[in-house]
């Protein structure tokens, strides 16, 4: 079994930071996934795959892979490219940019 271990990105709806603290442990899917012929839809017979387990560091999912024999590969998280900023920036009397409105 193989697994890899990693942060969460937060999605494009979330303005907070909520379960980006977190790692999360999921497991590589063993087998290819079947389309059901009469319905279209797509499934396997590997369980793993619906198992996501958390952990508060890193250290914890990966400590606890190497107790239960898993082959594991961490992710970095990534810094977020841009600096986030308050729709009140661009109103601020001491800003140093041009203004676009």
């Amino acid at each position: 079994m193989s697994a890899r271990i990693y942060v969460p990105a937060k999605t494009a709806t979330q303005s907070g930071k909520a379960k980006t603290s977190r790692w999360l442990l999921e497991f590589e899917p063993s087998q290819a996934k079947q389309i059901d012929p009469l319905m279209g839809w797509t499934g396997s017979a590997d369980m793993n795959q619906q198992v996501r387990l958390w952990f508060d560091t890193c250290e914890d999912a990966v400590a606890y892979a190497v107790r239960h024999g898993i082959d594991a590969r961490v992710e970095e998280p990534k810094k977020p490219a841009r600096k986030s900023l308050s729709y009140s920036e661009n109103f601020r009397t001491s800003r140093q940019g041009q203004w676009t409105h």
